[in-house]
């Protein structure tokens, strides 16, 4: 279903096009008598065509002029197989373990994680959930020995990933090893008002120190910063003024040893959602509605005037 409600004098005539084109209606694609357009039994193909699938958008029309909504995009819910599969590992007891599993789902899935076949116990702090469908496991303990995978679930499907086995070898004796960073920052895109996290895990013995820095030299500020887990950085609610080149460093402790990593972080402008109007005549009265909208951080406010 997709409403189309407007206000204006009687009468009103509501017309939709699919794709620029003037929709068809069947029993099965109605308009209601509010202007709401209802499509059942919502078909993906037909004849070699997309059937349902496509670009919407309204029109409303009295004798004073004609309003055209913005398109709405409709698209078949669906998740596919999984794309990237954690894939199993062996850890020293007290290292660093990190599994990682993607999949393409409309709408965006939501990714939990098992263990052993169980939910996994997301409040041990050992344990750090990233986007990305991303588990990171710090501190790495014989009890984290098992078969872990991946969940996936939106309104179309769930879908588990391939088992990946933590395999957790003990007694490892304590000999020197340089810091490595298993996953730096990747490079992000985000909108402001957005939360920006920018991976970083390290290893190493004695266990390394990670540290953020950018590379412009520029403070990354404390107001909205967090770590997450033992390195990942978090920004809440990105401004403009968080772009740039983010480096992680992994630092051998009371040494001038250290490993790094760079991501780029580009903060974008919220686009003005602008209403397709077109005005056929006018007349001496008119109403003005106020439509609050958010440009670059800002708050304005546009008047749109139906005459």
């Amino acid at each position: 279903m997709l409403d189309c409600q407007v206000q204006g004098e009687r009468p009103i005539t509501i017309t939709w096009r699919k794709n620029g084109m003037p929709l068809p209606f069947s029993p099965r694609v109605q308009v209601l008598e509010n202007g709401t357009l209802l499509i059942q039994r919502f078909q993906k193909r037909r004849e070699g065509i997309d059937a349902d699938m496509g670009e919407y958008d309204c029109a409303a029309q009295n004798r004073y002029g004609l309003l055209v909504s913005r398109k709405a995009k409709v698209h078949l819910a669906s998740l596919p197989k999984f794309h990237t599969d954690p894939v199993s590992m062996s850890v020293n007891e007290g290292g660093v373990a990190r599994f990682q599993c993607q999949i393409n789902g409309i709408p965006e899935a939501t990714i939990t994680w098992e263990k052993d076949k169980g939910p996994l116990n997301t409040s041990d702090s050992r344990y750090t959930l990233l986007p990305m469908g991303i588990l990171q496991v710090t501190g790495v303990r014989k009890a984290d020995t098992g078969i872990f995978r991946c969940v996936a679930t939106n309104i179309a499907n769930t879908r588990y990933s391939h088992d990946a086995t933590l395999n957790v070898t003990g007694g490892a004796p304590r000999i020197y090893k340089e810091p490595v960073i298993l996953s730096g920052p990747q490079n992000l895109t985000i909108t402001v008002h957005q939360t920006a996290i920018l991976e970083c895990i390290a290893t190493g013995n004695p266990r390394p120190i990670v540290s953020w820095s950018r590379l412009d030299g520029r403070s990354i500020g404390v107001e909205g910063i967090q770590v997450v887990g033992t390195g990942n950085l978090m920004i809440s609610d990105v401004t403009l003024q968080h772009s740039g080149v983010y480096v992680c460093a992994a630092n051998r402790p009371g040494t001038r040893m250290r490993r790094t990593a760079l991501g780029r972080l580009v903060v974008q402008g919220e686009t003005m959602k602008m209403l397709g109007i077109r005005i056929l005549e006018t007349k001496l009265l008119y109403q003005c509605h106020k439509v609050a909208s958010k440009l670059l951080g800002i708050r304005t406010c546009i008047s749109v005037c139906l005459m």
